[in-house]
């Protein structure tokens, strides 16, 4: 099976690492360790196709350390274990071992849990890439352990450096003719992934020697279904997928959240948007929905795809059948506007504790009726200025 693209062409040093200048620019802290072959335990965390994996392999170039690499979606604890087994046995060589794992975010905290230990000791220099916040996704002990880098969304510029230099090594094959403004376009319409790029431009010179825009456009739209994850398309279609659901059309429901699956859509997002919505627009109707997203966001963290797939369907067509009830969506707003309208108003009096004596001497906790045992006795528990102020 021939190489694809991007791993044909990845560079094996910085000075063909394209995209990042903040972070590995030649005075950067980063920039100094990797040179050095002293760099610590990190965290790479960047959308797709920004360069972690990139920066990981520059660095296997770089060190004279045993570099392992493994894939958090296809390994397991079985295969960590033996990896720690291998880096003692370098350590008691005096010999460093990296670790990279991709997709660290995919492990789960048992996992996580396993590894740091040796982390902690230094029997494991590790490198994580993920594309989600590490501060959510992965283990607080291995985060505070390690220095998180973040990388950005590779520019139109970058991407077009990245093209060209592939190009150079498919013309040494095959005889490609691309113009510089389609090769412009595909730098603009890759949104800032130079996996997207490549994959792309591999696609269109399998097919012909003469690349045109149209044959960029149709590619594009057969490989990644016109799902832009961070540009207007994916607002579209989420915005399509909450508003189904509101209506009550589980079909078209469906529909929506197979474009988002189908088009690369992290798991997780959606699912964080289908808790969000049991609340929003289900509410007080259906109080269960609220447990089944919750429960179907922790598969989606458990299993991730292809298997939380039907998990994410179950839910999406619970939720559009569902009764809905936005009371409690309405009432946030309500006060929320009073608390923007009239400031920080202090709590009465009565409804304040007193643990000290001299809060009890001022006032405090006086005429609070316990209503366990004084059950009928009206008593406010409002500011003054919102008396009789209603919510619901």
């Amino acid at each position: 099976m021939p190489t694809p693209l991007p791993d044909l062409i990845r560079p094996e040093n910085l000075a063909d690492f394209f995209g990042q200048e903040k972070l590995i620019g030649k005075n950067s802290y980063l920039f100094r360790a990797i040179e050095n072959d002293n760099i610590p335990s990190m965290i790479l965390w960047g959308p797709p196709g920004s360069g972690k994996t990139t920066l990981a392999h520059i660095i296997a170039s770089a060190t004279k350390s045993e570099f392992l690499c493994i894939s958090a979606v296809s390994s397991g604890k079985k295969m960590l274990l033996e990896i720690i087994a291998k880096a003692q046995e370098n350590k008691s060589a005096g010999k460093k071992t990296i670790l990279f794992i991709d997709e660290i975010h995919r492990w789960n905290k048992a996992q996580q849990d396993a590894l740091l230990p040796y982390v902690e000791n230094g029997t494991i220099m590790l490198i994580g890439a993920t594309t989600e916040n590490p501060s959510f996704e992965v283990n607080s002990a291995l985060v505070s352990r390690a220095r998180v880098f973040v990388l950005e969304k590779l520019t139109p510029v970058d991407l077009e450096k990245i093209i060209k230099r592939a190009l150079k090594k498919i013309e040494t094959k095959k005889k490609i003719k691309i113009n510089p403004d389609t090769i412009k376009l595909l730098a603009n319409l890759s949104n800032g992934d130079a996996r997207m790029a490549l994959n792309t431009l591999e696609a269109c010179t399998n097919q012909t020697g003469n690349i045109t825009p149209e044959l960029v456009k149709e590619v594009l739209q057969k490989s990644h279904l016109l799902y832009d994850k961070s540009g207007e398309e994916h607002y579209n279609i989420i915005s399509a997928l909450h508003k189904s659901m509101r209506g009550g059309d589980p079909n078209a429901a469906v529909y929506w959240l197979a474009r988002m699956i189908e088009g690369g859509e992290d798991p997780l997002f959606i699912a964080r948007r289908l808790v969000r919505f049991a609340s929003e627009d289900i509410g007080l109707a259906n109080n269960t929905a609220l447990l089944l997203a919750n429960a179907v966001f922790d598969a989606c963290h458990k299993l991730g795809y292809p298997e939380c797939n039907v998990h994410l369907t179950q839910c999406v067509i619970y939720l559009a059948k569902s009764k809905k009830d936005i009371t409690a969506y309405t009432a946030y707003d309500k006060a929320k506007k009073d608390v923007e309208k009239f400031g920080n108003l202090p709590v009465p009096l009565h409804l304040r504790n007193a643990p000290t004596k001299l809060m009890k001497e001022l006032g405090y906790s006086k005429g609070y009726k316990y209503t366990p045992l004084e059950d009928g006795h009206e008593q406010s528990y409002l500011p003054e200025e919102l008396e009789n102020f209603k919510y619901l």
